[in-house]
């Protein structure tokens, strides 16, 4: 390690850091896996630094963990091994914004954030909408979605192409601008999701789309779950242009009522955003309201702008609107995705098990492409609450799994996801393996992640 060190310090300097408060800040994540810090950690500001520093790395067996803003949830960012936290929220630039092609390309530190706000004036936007402020390369590398992914799909389809640097400092570019290639491997999609264990993103070249010309949304509260998600499949039948569809149990209301001093109905909830003409919003949500009465639904439809944003600004609460439910508390938040008309079985299937185990436990998800979120709340320090949780979240993989679900539809895997790969994957995760030893054979990037060698 201390020659490692010393080479890095050598290319370095002070931008090298070994305090013991900035190793801890980049050894964990919002999550409920334990932090790891790093033996250092790197602010990195060019594709070459990053190439610099994963050769001295490579070299020197020295492991190297990619770290954006910390936001991910199943310890991606944790160094369970050591070695070098490469810190890349200094490579916030936007290279170039092609209006008339609809994309851009950055490096690997913007947010979708930054970048909405610089497309504003060319009527383009990021159709990414996650509830955390996170860079655009950790979002890549995760994989991630969010709400807007029944209408845009997730970043691996809006990813048209990458700068990658190698474990061993060799950097590449995967993909291009052409809107389709049959042209070799696609590598992009090889390095989206795999979570920095086979390189380190550090540019994206991104699809973007058009901001629609009008754009309604409203609150729609149920009786129960089933007659939400019955609605849900309904909507999705007849090809209504639903931006976004989002569930919530509740319990959840409960929470974010309390978080945000609002007093909406304390049942099962869809927030829902239709995009488009005009004249095609306006039809859609009449059809839409149709079904949902027809499901036992009362409508709470946003009048102006204003209600707009506001209701779209308690969907990206919920998640910290749930932990407040119980102080000090930590949470495991499952991501299972599983086919749309599976939804209603699974979930009352899993609530119920929730309620016999006496956990809280709030539900909110993208129902529209069968994503959904428990906050499984525990105490670590009460004795069998976090075991309890922890069976929870299995009992609930394997339902997914056997309908032919995932594990995790937007979170990654991380640490938390490990125990499922085999079954979820089959012979593929060998395979996966042999991957990861081709292109990194000293096995230094983001060590212990996704599965074990």
């Amino acid at each position: 390690m201390k020659a490692a060190l010393d080479a890095l310090g050598a290319r370095f300097g002070d931008r090298i850091g070994t305090g013991a408060a900035l190793r801890d800040q980049h050894g964990g994540g919002d999550s409920w896996h334990p932090a790891a810090p790093p033996d250092a950690v790197l602010f990195a500001q060019s594709t070459q630094e990053v190439s610099d520093a994963l050769a001295i790395c490579n070299a020197h067996g020295f492991p190297v963990v990619a770290f954006g803003h910390g936001s991910s949830i199943e310890g991606q960012t944790q160094a369970v091994r050591g070695g070098l936290s490469i810190d890349l929220t200094g490579m916030a630039q936007i290279l170039r914004v092609s209006a008339q092609d609809m994309d851009a390309t950055m490096q690997c530190g913007v947010t979708r954030q930054q970048l909405n706000t610089h497309l504003r004036d060319t009527g383009l936007f990021l159709p990414i909408d996650v509830g955390a402020h996170a860079t655009l390369g950790g979002l890549a590398s995760t994989r991630a979605s969010g709400t807007m992914t029944v209408r845009h799909g997730t970043m691996r389809s809006l990813v048209m192409g990458l700068t990658v640097v190698l474990p061993d400092g060799e950097v590449i570019r995967t993909g291009g601008r052409a809107r389709k290639s049959s042209s070799g491997y696609d590598l992009t999609a090889l390095f989206v999701g795999a979570e920095g264990t086979l390189g380190v993103i550090t540019e994206l070249t991104l699809r973007l789309t058009g901001i629609p010309e009008a754009a309604q949304a409203g609150m729609f509260s149920f009786a129960d779950i089933g007659q939400a998600t019955q609605t849900v499949v309904e909507a999705l039948q007849i090809g209504l242009g639903l931006n976004r569809i989002e569930l919530l149990d509740g319990l959840q209301m409960q929470a974010i009522n309390a978080y945000n001093g609002t007093a909406h109905p304390e049942t099962a909830t869809l927030m829902i955003d239709l995009t488009g003409s005009a004249a095609q919003v306006a039809a859609d949500l009449e059809t839409f309201a149709d079904l949902a009465a027809e499901n036992g639904a009362t409508a709470s439809p946003c009048r102006t702008p204003e209600d707009y944003n506001a209701l779209w600004a308690l969907r990206h609460s919920a998640l910290y609107a749930a932990r407040a439910l119980r102080p000090g508390c930590l949470s495991l938040s499952t991501d299972v995705c599983v086919p749309v008309s599976d939804l209603p079985g699974i979930i009352a299937a899993i609530q119920s098990e929730i309620a016999s185990a006496g956990v809280v436990a709030p539900l909110h998800g993208h129902v529209g492409d069968g994503n959904f979120h428990l906050v499984m709340l525990f105490d670590p320090a009460v004795p069998g609450e976090q075991a309890r949780v922890k069976a929870l979240n299995e009992r609930l993989v394997g339902m997914a799994l056997a309908c032919g679900g995932t594990a995790t539809g937007e979170h990654g895997v991380g640490l938390g996801k490990k125990a499922f790969m085999q079954a979820e994957h089959g012979g593929a995760l060998a395979l996966m393996r042999r991957l990861k030893l081709a292109v990194d054979p000293k096995g230094i990037l983001n060590p212990g992640k996704i599965f074990d060698l």
